[in-house]
């Protein structure tokens, strides 16, 4: 009898026993912006891959601007990429996205968090991104002009013509024409406080509402010049590579990058063996240098 009343014991908290599975995890929205001369579906490789680590996550790449079309001036690209992103920003509320800027995709994304004073961007991830501008490649001028060396690039891009209407001349930075180059730019120079602007304090306070700026880049990028740029190196007059805590921009903290690093917010993230077109495709760089900032 005593074994009969055990069983049924047994047999009733096997009825009432609930399994209780936790909630699936949910991952911050994640919006990707392009490239110079590509468009969003080129990087349905690294949409697949964010899939694929983390299974329900909200991924956008803004199909704004493609091909030939990346190349108009980067004020309205700001302006246009940040009105896609509005909408997905207020959906997430206080949880906030993450962004994924690769290559010329990086300044437009310089451009919209300095600008949007009420973002809720955590992790900015700049990959592959000339982020201190370009010095370097000049293939994309010649379809439209004959071919240049680099060296004589400013004369085109820091006269009225190039500099009002060909997005890469407006992160073009020679650094043989310092002087020029600060006195021509209306978005690099202006966006690293490196000229006047009254609304340099504000896009400073608005640039540091990031948690995290991920800065992924490597020497055998080929197109990005110097790689450096990548994580805010540049030239300096002698062709140098000057790094970053080295750079003027840092130590007087024109922009933010010195109050970055202070709070542990800077991240570098060096890779070999990977060129330029295929950052957003390599599973190394993805493990490695972006997955971790998705979680």
């Amino acid at each position: 009898m005593k074994n009969l009343v055990i069983l049924a014991l047994l047999l009733h908290s096997c009825v009432s026993y609930r399994i209780v599975k936790d909630p699936p995890k949910q991952y911050k929205p994640v919006v990707i912006v392009h490239g110079i001369l590509e468009d969003a579906a080129g990087l349905q490789d690294l949409q697949d891959k964010i899939h694929k680590a983390h299974p329900g996550t909200n991924v956008t790449a803004i199909d704004l601007y493609p091909d030939d079309l990346s190349l108009k001036p980067l004020w309205p690209q700001v302006h246009d990429f940040a009105e896609a992103m509005k909408p997905i920003m207020r959906d997430a509320g206080e949880g906030g996205i993450n962004i994924i800027c690769y290559s010329q995709g990086g300044v437009i994304c310089r451009g919209m968090l300095a600008t949007l004073p009420d973002h809720n961007v955590k992790n900015f991830i700049a990959l592959s991104s000339p982020l201190m501008g370009q010095f370097g490649d000049t293939s994309t001028f010649n379809k439209f002009i004959p071919p240049m060396f680099r060296e004589e690039v400013y004369r085109f891009c820091y006269g009225e013509i190039g500099m009002d209407t060909f997005s890469i001349c407006q992160y073009w930075n020679d650094p043989y024409e310092q002087d020029l180059y600060k006195k021509a730019s209306i978005f690099l120079a202006v966006l690293n406080n490196q000229t006047y602007s009254a609304n340099s304090t504000a896009w400073k306070n608005n640039f540091l509402r990031i948690e995290n700026l991920v800065m992924i880049g490597g020497p055998d990028d080929g197109v990005i010049t110097p790689w450096q740029s990548s994580h805010f190196g540049f030239y300096d007059a002698n062709l140098t590579v000057v790094e970053m805590e080295q750079q003027e921009v840092y130590k007087e903290d024109y922009f933010g990058l010195g109050t970055l690093d202070k709070r542990n917010s800077l991240h570098k993230c060096i890779m070999s063996g990977v060129i330029h077109t295929h950052w957003h495709s390599n599973q190394t760089v993805f493990d490695n240098c972006i997955e971790p900032w998705l979680k």
